[in-house]
């Protein structure tokens, strides 16, 4: 509708739910004495922050595809479920982790976000971050309920910052990004509940036994490249990866009587 004037709502104090999609909105001040508001949707218009009063019942909010610069001044207690996806957002610093304590699904496909520093949230379930320019995992160590992560077309050349209190990870979807070694998967062994890994257009899905050499490092994989693992790939790589051990085995006894 083109709306750029909101003011009219101040008076609809008991609205539950609002969707302003798709108009010109850059302000929405007027949305502060809704105060009964769970749900709400502004999704296209001309915004350029995500800040707002606090609103103790909002739970939902969608603010896809503005000109969203950063995180900051979000704070709605009861939050669970957050859409930022299409902005502009460069870093994830300013996000106000002591205010948004019911945060658990967190939606930022297509920013410019080069680093995940900033997005520790504790009740954090799902994390979307693919179609970003993220070079660098940190602070991932305070994400110990996320389950599903997806980072697909990014710029990770290296799996440095994953770590073991990331106990509840299930999901893990890397397609599209710079890994050449799978000595960088490895580092992904800290996962203790990893069951599905995506890995598809890396330099490193072309090795050679790409596939087998992948569940010799991570047994516990259900599926991989959304394959199913079978059984007999299974079987294939626990009898490599306990040939590999024994050779270790042998091989530090040799040094040890060659020490001697």
């Amino acid at each position: 509708r083109d709306l750029t004037d909101i003011s009219l709502l101040e008076s609809f104090i008991h609205l539950r739910y609002v969707d302003l999609s798709e108009n010109k909105l850059q302000d929405l001040s007027p949305l502060r004495s809704l105060t009964h508001l769970l749900w709400l949707k502004v999704d296209r218009n001309l915004l350029t922050s995500a800040c707002m009063q606090e609103l103790p019942y909002l739970q939902i909010i969608s603010f896809a595809h503005n000109r969203i610069k950063d995180m900051e001044g979000i704070t709605h207690p009861r939050l669970a479920n957050l859409n930022l996806k299409g902005n502009k957002i460069q870093t994830a610093l300013g996000l106000s982790h002591g205010q948004l304590f019911s945060l658990q699904i967190l939606e930022l496909r297509e920013n410019r976000l080069e680093s995940t520093a900033g997005l520790s949230l504790p009740k954090l379930k799902n994390l979307y971050l693919a179609q970003n320019a993220i070079r660098s995992l940190e602070g991932l160590e305070g994400l110990g309920q996320l389950t599903t992560l997806h980072l697909r077309d990014n710029q990770l050349e290296t799996l440095d910052g994953f770590c073991s209190s990331m106990k509840c990870l299930q999901y893990l979807n890397l397609r599209s990004n710079g890994i050449s070694s799978l000595q960088e998967v490895a580092k992904l062994q800290v996962l203790p509940m990893l069951q599905a890994l995506v890995l598809l257009d890396n330099p490193c899905s072309d090795e050679p036994n790409y596939r087998l050499e992948v569940l010799v490092l991570l047994p516990h994989l259900q599926r991989l490249d959304k394959e199913l693992v079978e059984q007999d790939e299974r079987a294939e790589a626990n009898e490599i990866r306990q040939k590999r051990q024994e050779e270790k085995v042998r091989t530090a006894r040799h040094r040890e009587k060659k020490e001697v």
